[in-house]
């Protein structure tokens, strides 16, 4: 039975939240409170629906770089992520143009986590039953999670880098049954790129007023769905020189190399160039190693008093680093810290990245840690891993993404993989014109009236 929809923000809103009415601002601020009351979905934005971007500026005790690596935190998203704003984009562009309504169709949410979480949460909010498919060995805190949110568990098999089976899961089971079920589809839908470039783009460059020179050098990303790299479009926009950078696990390098190996970031490197990843865009392809990730998790949440004593980054700030890693960020910050090395930044010049979420989720990627080095990590480990992870981030496997033809080799595993999936090869070409991605992201214009009216109209 078709119920009534729980309205939401426009991008336009998400974007600045200060475009919401004041009353509603507050009401939202309080339903903080109380994750479940529907008004969070006004507090999905980067700004705590606010003016102010949240973000980190880390230490260069810790980077060891002169540039600014300034960290966009997602952490305060309701659900505790980030993803959770492209899978609401997704779900009110087909109530807005489709006129999906609660109890019409169960929602899909193909995912390895974030997004699976951020699609159960945003569901349940808006009344709709969600299946979340995703790899059946990822951490437990994220099935525990989607269950927390009344979302459905549909697991395939393997780990992050068997989301290919994922995929092949959601067209066969639910792409091919429209009438049963709506899919927000991470990888292939543009509700994700246009979240990503209208919204996280301009909260990047909200990120740095005031720090430096106030601009982007550059933007690094491990892309999963890839809609993160869509705030690159933005910001290339208005700093063309901007370097936007893809990160990938060293030990899945399927964009460096065609590597597909098995690896323990969780929320990147997933085997495939994804159908929103405008390859053209991005300049620089770098290698992280997993462990490194896990290792680097480890000190920050465990190590503040290392890096006060042995590192000398202040012991407020150290201390103020604690629950906001894992192990997707820590890939994040060490690709920062590369570029900025890669660059050779200055003080004056920033590298921004992006938290997606935070240590919440990875308690049992400690746990599992510990079997692999048998216990918890001493001091004097921890200093090591700091300094190699961080301190020592290395200048090898990176790829300039604009020699030798590497743009045309990404395209062509697109199109290799996604005409297996019923896109055409002529539509997969055109993405080769940034006209295409222009042309996507103006339909916000046409789109948020629609999504504007629909709140009205209840």
């Amino acid at each position: 039975m078709t119920r009534p929809i729980v309205s939401g923000p426009t991008y336009a809103e998400m974007r600045n939240p200060l475009l919401l009415p004041d009353t509603l601002r507050t009401a939202a601020n309080v339903a903080r409170n109380d994750e479940l009351n529907p008004l969070n979905l006004f507090n999905i934005n980067w700004k705590n629906t606010g003016n102010a971007a949240e973000k980190i500026v880390l230490p260069k005790e810790l980077t060891g770089v002169q540039a600014n690596i300034v960290l966009l935190s997602g952490r305060t998203f309701p659900s505790g992520s980030m993803k959770v704003g492209p899978a609401y984009a997704t779900l009110a562009e087909n109530e807005a143009l489709h006129h999906l309504r609660p109890g019409d169709r169960t929602v899909i949410g193909p995912s390895t986590g974030n997004f699976g979480i951020g699609t159960a949460y945003v569901s349940l909010l808006k009344g709709y039953q969600a299946i979340v498919v995703m790899p059946d060995n990822m951490s437990e805190e994220r099935y525990d999670r989607i269950e927390k949110y009344k979302g459905s568990l549909d697991l395939t098999p393997g780990t992050e880098s068997d989301v290919i089976l994922t995929l092949e899961r959601t067209h066969s089971e639910y792409v091919s049954k429209p009438e049963q079920y709506v899919t927000l589809a991470q990888f292939e839908l543009m509700p994700n790129y246009r979240f990503h470039r209208h919204v996280t783009g301009k909260a990047v460059l909200d990120a740095v007023q005031g720090i430096g020179n106030g601009r982007v050098a550059a933007f690094a990303s491990a892309p999963g769905s890839a809609g993160t790299l869509a705030a690159g479009d933005y910001i290339k926009s208005l700093y063309p020189d901007a370097k936007i950078v893809a990160l990938e696990p060293r030990e899945c390098s399927t964009l460096y190399d065609g590597g597909q190996g098995q690896h323990r970031i969780e929320g990147i490197g997933d085997k495939m160039v994804t159908l929103i990843h405008n390859v053209f865009n991005s300049d620089l392809l770098m290698l992280i190693h997993d462990e490194d990730t896990v290792r680097g998790m480890e000190v920050i949440q465990n190590g503040a008093h290392v890096l006060a004593d042995r590192l000398g980054v202040p012991r407020e700030v150290a201390q103020a680093l604690v629950g906001r890693f894992g192990p997707s960020c820590i890939c994040n910050v060490v690709g920062a810290i590369k570029t900025a090395k890669y660059l050779g930044l200055g003080p004056e010049d920033n590298v921004v990245t992006i938290a997606t979420d935070s240590y919440d989720r990875y308690p049992s990627v400690s746990q599992a840690l510990y079997g692999r080095i048998g216990g918890k990590p001493s001091d004097d480990q921890l200093e090591m891993w700091a300094k190699s992870v961080f301190l020592g981030a290395s200048l090898g496997e990176i790829v300039d993404l604009n020699r030798d033809g590497q743009h045309e080799r990404l395209q062509q595993m697109k199109a290799d993989l996604w005409t297996r999936f019923g896109y055409s090869a002529d539509y997969i070409r055109q993405m080769a014109d940034q006209s295409f991605w222009d042309a996507e992201y103006e339909k916000i214009k046409e789109i948020d009236p629609l999504i504007a009216q629909v709140r009205g109209a209840i």
